[in-house]
């Protein structure tokens, strides 16, 4: 009995970082799908990822039996507020992902993600006046040099960085904050957007600028888009609940990884010397930053600390 005992959490993590390296893959690949839709608009994209998004969580939630979750969570006042203002970000987060793969910028859209977790921990500190170590800030203050040097090289592409970079980490302070699960939460956010979703797909339909109906390739993948983007959202969601903070914060830099390597390799997108650079201090500030996580996780673990 000892020994299930102690090879049952063992499990759970290797189960969980089976979940989290295929979410952070899937994400990794994402610009592949996009670029296979490159034909559309960006705009057209999102609201068709909002739609079926919408129809596959409201299956998952009957099958899975949450509708009391989300009963409850439509009738707190704050929740809804609070994923009124989410479903603001993700989409201005999804728009723009979807601009800078379909337009080229694929590079730049790595380098927002590879931001993302460093905006968090300044979010962190100036929002929820959390502590840095020297470490930690040291990271910080990296990074914020590369960017320094790729916007005093005219990155044209900066702007997606940030934004990126920007809107996801304000989405996932907010998500900690609001009592919701992942599920329930996302549901709400692609209902609050349908309605703007559809009316805009109605309108491009009007004008005869649909890009549904007209290509039986790109209508199945418009079709398999709320799958898309649903199942990395549920794998992350397994795996967060099986591993140590720490460990997916590593796992999270496999999917900008993925990213670079399709812009530079497959995409053929020009790595200047402002972006070596840059990404050399983002890279830099991310191997500092995830030792210093460790080390301060492994060094909360320690007997009698």
């Amino acid at each position: 009995m000892q020994h299930q005992a102690s090879g049952a959490p063992a499990d759970s993590a290797r189960r969980g970082l089976g979940y989290g390296i295929a979410a952070y893959l899937l994400w990794g690949l994402f610009p592949i799908y996009l670029k296979a839709l490159g034909a559309l608009a960006p705009g057209e994209i999102l609201a068709h990822r909002i739609c079926w998004s919408l129809l596959l969580l409201g299956a998952m939630i009957f099958v899975a039996g949450r509708s009391r979750q989300l009963r409850a969570a439509l009738g707190n006042r704050k929740v809804v507020l609070t994923l009124l203002a989410t479903s603001l970000l993700i989409a201005v987060n999804w728009l723009v992902y979807i601009h800078a793969v379909v337009s080229g910028r694929l590079l730049a859209g790595s380098l927002g993600y590879y931001l993302n977790p460093l905006v968090s921990v300044l979010l962190g500190v100036v929002i929820l006046k959390e502590k840095l170590s020297r470490g930690q800030a040291g990271a910080l203050l990296l990074a914020l040099a590369g960017i320094a040097v790729l916007a005093a090289n005219a990155g044209g592409g900066l702007w997606i960085s940030l934004t990126l970079a920007a809107s996801f980490s304000l989405y996932g302070l907010l998500r900690k904050m609001a009592p919701v699960d992942p599920l329930t939460g996302l549901a709400i956010e692609t209902a609050i957007l349908a309605p703007l979703a559809v009316g805009y797909l109605l309108w491009r339909a009007g004008q005869g600028q649909s890009g549904f109906g007209v290509n039986g390739t790109t209508d199945l993948l418009l079709l398999f888009s709320g799958a898309v983007t649903a199942i990395p959202l549920l794998l992350f969601s397994a795996a967060a609940k099986r591993l140590r903070y720490s460990t997916v914060g590593i796992l999270q830099f496999i999917a900008p990884s993925l990213q670079f390597l399709l812009a530079v390799f497959a995409f053929g997108e020009v790595l200047t010397r402002a972006h070596m650079i840059c990404f050399a201090a983002i890279w830099a500030a991310v191997a500092i930053y995830a030792a210093e996580g460790l080390r301060i996780s492994r060094t909360a673990d320690a007997p009698g600390a």
